[in-house]
């Protein structure tokens, strides 16, 4: 059993690592450990707890920029944030529900996953707002990168870097981000009784729109039958959705647009403010796929074009699911039993997009994830290159090892 390892700041951070490297023993980095069931099972010698990198060490909200330790709860920071009206704009999900526990995610946590949710189609994914960074690497080397501003083009953008690789590079003890204002008003527009070909149609029509759209989602009926949001739930009918953001005037100009242009496919609602927020929470958060709780559940990024061919494929075994990012992100959740298959349905999964997508197994046991690839296999040339970065920062593989493959 691996044996905790619990530092009190960056320093005995780098200590500890400068160790282990130099004792060829292997890490596990842990903030919250609220994502410990995302990515690959491990086993190592050590867990290293970066509990102690705690707290906003920078807030200006003129400047549009927080600098906080990376085991910071996002729960803190998002509070900080509402009190001047500001937000992350990647719209960072909330996972304790899909994988049943409730510790709250930290920032580093979250910019590691490079996680986002669905305004990720205009505002870009974590790593869009990763300014700079503390961190240590698997040699036990303290290195910074970028700084306090948007535009940095001193040396490697090493936040990109880092954003996705799941500690298996660096233990973050440190980061800086940027914060956008809330919008004035949010609204949403509702289209029923869609199939997923017309859902996909429809949402691509508003997505090249001048509407600045925010979000897009198609919810089939059966997933629509279990949102909280009454207008959805009560529905009785597939539901499709999209989101604009901003100041008033233009809200409700953008709103009115887009209800004339999706009212020739169908009838028509809007949700305000707050059943609109609940939607897209749900959205982010996989909400509609939790009520089974032995479900295992993928997330596919697909051309939208080829999305209601890969769901019809998918939903072959049996399971459920629902539409993002204007149908280009795919959320599935099949049978947990042995109708799922012995490799939980990847095979079916990235069979059915023909190698033009990406698959990431969600939620799955233990056992199901340490046999499967939980992240997309990379093409010969791409999963060199992440070797030799592996190497460059981590060359004794100690830092979560096997987390997102078999090798590294």
């Amino acid at each position: 059993m691996a044996e905790d390892l619990k530092p009190s700041d960056a320093a005995q951070v780098a200590e500890a690592l400068a160790w282990a490297a130099g004792s060829q023993k292997t890490i596990e980095l842990v903030g919250a450990g609220s994502k410990t069931a995302l990515g690959r099972p491990i086993e190592t010698d050590y867990r290293l707890h970066l509990t102690a990198l705690e707290g906003v060490n920078l807030y200006e909200p003129e400047e549009l920029v927080l600098r906080a330790g990376a085991a910071t709860s996002l729960g803190q920071i998002q509070a900080m944030l509402a009190q001047q009206r500001q937000q992350l704009a990647f719209e960072p999900p909330d996972f304790s529900d899909l994988y049943g526990n409730l510790t709250d995610q930290t920032i580093g946590g979250v910019l590691s996953a490079n996680l986002a949710g669905p305004r990720r189609i205009k505002a870009g994914a974590a790593r869009d707002h990763f300014l700079g960074l503390e961190a240590v690497s698997g040699r036990g080397a303290a290195f910074k990168s970028g700084g306090r501003v948007v535009k940095n083009v001193t040396g490697y953008d090493l936040c990109k870097l880092m954003a996705g690789s799941f500690g298996t590079l660096a233990a973050l003890t440190e980061v800086t981000v940027k914060v956008l204002p809330v919008p004035e008003k949010t609204r949403t527009v509702l289209l029923f009784g869609q199939d997923d070909p017309a859902a996909i149609t429809a949402m691509s029509q508003a997505a090249g729109s001048p509407h600045e759209v925010s979000a897009l989602a198609h919810l089939p009926s059966a997933i629509a039958a279990r949102s909280a949001v009454s207008y959805i739930k009560d529905a009785g009918a597939a539901v499709t959705a999209v989101r604009v953001e901003g100041p008033e005037p233009s809200v409700e100009h953008r709103t009115e647009a887009l209800r004339r242009m999706w009212g020739g496919h169908g009838a028509v609602e809007e949700l305000h403010g707050h059943n609109s927020n609940t939607l897209w929470r749900e959205v982010a958060n996989v909400a509609p796929l939790l009520p089974d709780p032995d479900a295992i559940i993928w997330k596919l990024s697909v051309t939208p074009s080829t999305g209601a061919d890969v769901m019809a494929k998918a939903l072959s075994a049996g399971g459920a699911g629902y539409y993002d990012w204007a149908g280009g992100l795919l959320w599935l959740a099949l049978p947990g039993s042995e109708k799922g298959g012995e490799d939980g349905g990847a095979a079916l999964v990235r069979g059915a997009f023909g190698g033009d997508g990406h698959a990431t197994l969600m939620r799955g046991p233990a056992e199901l994830r340490a046999k499967v690839d939980v992240f997309q296999p990379s093409a010969p040339a791409l999963a060199a290159l992440s070797a030799r970065i592996k190497d460059s920062f981590d060359p004794h593989g100690i830092l979560n090892p096997g987390r997102m493959h078999g090798a590294y």
